[in-house]
């Protein structure tokens, strides 16, 4: 996961600082200093983008199209393009060919390396990085994307959103890349009809709202012909947002870089010989978080030993400042035991320090995952080898299904893997810090990169804990009163309903007339409501994936304890996660109780327009974060028992349909 001037994953590090008297910017060549000058700018100078989309989407023409139009093409390279395209019997030039590198892509006419280009205008630098469409290279994507700061997904107009516009969308939000723009291109061949545009803009919405991307831009263009790409299109007046060059020029980058946390992997110990510098001693690297200070204290981990920054040194000499991404040297006040693989950190803001994470890995190896294998972690400038692997589940990117009988990964394929090693590393969730979140695994036989991961979360558990939900010494305390008995002389046996569907789908409304009706007519049910539930057994739980697991799984405990008494569960629970309704499902079928799964199936505009407790308005407002349908991804059923549409039905008649439902079971007598 790596781009031309950037520490990325694979390298994680900074080259650029490095001992005196071998490769030191003092005696580099100006090659080399102007590289280690850019690594020093401020950041907003220089955007980092990633294209990608289905193969013929027209990323290649696009990527030729902005350079042609930017004046960044050589007289010899155009020439060259021009001679290209004569030969292959283009009555046009292909500007395609300018990033289509590779003979097999131009005899293919498909993208299939990442082929990276640099260009610039006035107002800031441009790194490309042009990633394959096809499904086979999803590896590839994942390395072209993995330091971008945008991505831009190519949708062919004609074609609108297919399996891999949402993959390439899913990749994206994986990635956690801040800035998305999706282009619509080729509107040339749909005589660039507005209504075309906003359909394929009304699809991309619906799928994103269940992923996490919080900037998303719409572009319409004819990468082809030109339009919307450097100029504004003549052809296309209804559209009245910029042309994707003056985006990319002004789209605000600066703040996406973690400018909290301080998080400095040490690359390399600088100690001149003595006859040079005397008693000088400093620790090269680049910043990967946070900002730097002289006088500020600092904690050096794994080790937990604490110093204070006696200065910063760069190429130009001190600085009294540095951020991400400068490569810098640091002196300490104190002479203590620091060396490289050490993460300098504040001491009241410190990291994950584990051996033990759970990590999504994309496998880039032909030879699949193999647990009697040796590998290696690479983790910033840190290294440790991999003592267990344990593939929670694969990923199914295009319809975000979760594969849990997975027990291995094979090429291309995506999957939550539980990580233990041998020694310790020092991290961040990947969500919070893009550099000390990320990782490349290395098989030690071949030392091939066999994959690239990103730290899921930071908070660590036992594995027998996460395995086991039964308390230690403890055993089932049986009675007399059996199932049968319990349920003979009630007259009717028990269950759960398990009712859900987006925040302001109709839920709870549902199941609470569901509720009326039963008890009115001699049944017993009670509902158990997913906002009560977090007045008090739920109440300690946040709102992050492992925090919604677990509120899912506590209620389907109690659900399964009133089913097992005679009574009809109603469980009213937005519960947006697929495996985790699994597993409630599971949980009463091991004991032979019926799970009944109701999908509340409102649209995303319809419950933001209902909105009864203003979630939806204080999520886009930026005061409420992770809200589902937002700020986080919501998985419908794959196979409800019922399905109510409330946009074409009424409560009633929804209510009448889940009766039905039960007496079709045999669990009401109508």
């Amino acid at each position: 996961m790596e781009t031309p001037g950037s520490a990325g994953v694979a390298s994680n590090g900074a080259e650029a600082a490095t001992e005196p008297g071998e490769d030191s910017p003092a005696s580099a060549p100006a090659g080399a200093r102007e590289v280690f000058r850019r690594l020093t700018e401020r950041p907003a100078d220089l955007l980092r983008f990633a294209t990608a989309g289905s193969v013929d989407d027209g990323k290649s023409t696009l990527i030729g199209r902005l350079l042609y139009d930017s004046k960044q093409v050589l007289s010899d390279q155009l020439e060259h393009v021009e001679q290209a395209s004569q030969r292959m019997g283009h009555d046009f030039l292909d500007l395609s060919l300018l990033t289509d590198g590779l003979r097999a892509e131009r005899e293919q006419g498909i993208t299939i390396d990442v082929a990276y280009r640099y260009f610039a205008t006035a107002q800031r630098r441009f790194i490309i990085a042009d990633t394959p469409g096809h499904e086979q290279y999803t590896r590839n994507m994942v390395t072209g994307a993995s330091t971008a700061d945008l991505a831009i997904v190519l949708i062919d107009a004609r074609k609108g959103v297919i399996a891999q516009s949402k993959r390439h969308a899913f990749i994206s939000s994986l990635l956690a890349i801040p800035h998305v723009v999706v282009c619509v291109n080729k509107m040339d061949l749909v005589d660039f009809d507005e209504q075309v545009f906003d359909s394929i803009v009304d699809d991309f919405d619906t799928f994103a709202a269940r992923l996490e991307m919080s900037d998303v831009t719409f572009i319409p263009i004819s990468a082809l012909l030109g339009d919307n790409v450097v100029e504004r299109s003549q052809a296309m007046p209804w559209y009245q947002g910029p042309p994707l060059l003056y985006h990319l020029e002004h789209v605000h980058i600066a703040s996406d870089r973690n400018l909290i946390d301080v998080r400095f992997p040490v690359q390399w110990v600088i100690r001149p010989p003595s006859t040079s510098v005397a008693d000088y001693r400093a620790y090269a690297g680049q910043v990967a978080g946070g900002v730097l200070r002289p006088g500020d204290d600092v904690e050096v981990l794994p080790s937990g030993q604490r110093s204070r920054i006696a200065g910063i040194d760069t190429f130009d000499g001190p600085v009294e400042e540095a951020f991400p991404p400068m490569s810098v040297a640091l002196r300490l006040a104190d002479d203590i035991d620091v060396g490289r693989g050490s993460t300098i950190v504040r001491t009241q803001n410190q990291p994950t320090v584990s051996n033990s994470f759970e990590v999504l890995l994309c496998w880039m190896s032909e030879q699949p995952l193999d647990r009697n294998r040796r590998y290696q972690v690479k983790h910033t400038t840190r290294s440790a080898t991999v003592g267990a692997l344990d593939v929670r589940y694969r990923i199914d990117v295009e319809s975000l299904h979760r594969d849990e009988s997975a027990t291995v990964l094979g090429l291309n394929d995506l999957g939550r893997v539980r990580m233990e090693l041998t020694a310790p590393l020092v991290f961040d969730s990947y969500r919070r810090n893009r550099t000390t979140g990320s990782l490349i695994v290395i098989d030690e036989a071949t030392n091939e990169t066999v994959a690239a991961g990103v730290i899921l979360d930071t908070e660590v558990e036992d594995a027998a804990k996460i395995k086991s939900e039964r308390s230690p010494n403890v055993r089932w305390q049986g009675s007399r009163m059996t199932r049968d008995r319990r349920w003979h002389s009630l007259g009717h046996s028990g269950a759960t309903l398990w009712f859900t569907g987006l925040p302001g789908a109709g839920k709870s409304t549902i199941a609470a007339a569901v509720e009326e009706r039963l008890v009115g007519s001699g049944h017993s049910a009670f509902l158990l409501d997913g906002d009560n539930l977090r007045h008090g057994l739920n109440g300690d739980l946040g709102f992050d994936e492992r925090a919604r697991r677990e509120n899912v799984r506590r209620t389907a405990h109690v659900a399964r304890l009133l089913a097992e008494s005679g009574t009809i569960a109603l469980v009213s629970l937005v519960s947006p996660y697929v495996v985790d309704r699994e597993a409630a499902a599971t949980l009463h079928a091991a004991d032979y109780l019926e799970f009944l799964e109701i999908f509340v199936d409102a649209p995303l505009e319809l419950c933001e327009k209902r909105d009864p407790k203003g979630l939806y308005a204080r999520a886009r407002a930026g005061e409420l974060a992770g809200l589902t349908g937002v700020g986080a991804p919501y998985e419908p059923p794959l196979d409800p028992d019922l399905v109510l549409g409330t946009l074409e039905e009424t409560v009633e008649r929804g209510v009448e349909r889940v009766l039905e439902l039960l007496a079709a079971r045999g669990l009401t007598s109508r």
